[in-house]
């Protein structure tokens, strides 16, 4: 697998994450802490892109 075909499904990942996040954040049943272990994963996807974006 290329880098950019590699970095596109870390974009295409973060923004199903973030969706997810902003659905939970929507939903009264969702518990904080699994917001919270979405957001890290998001940040976690966030870094991970930019860091390879460097190369």
């Amino acid at each position: 697998m290329s880098l950019t075909i590699h970095i596109e499904e870390l974009q295409k990942k973060h923004r199903t994450l973030s969706a997810m996040v902003e659905e939970a954040q929507r939903s009264p049943g969702v518990a904080d802490h699994e917001i919270a272990r979405m957001k890290k994963q998001k940040l976690h996807l966030k870094e991970e892109i930019e860091r390879l974006s460097r190369v």
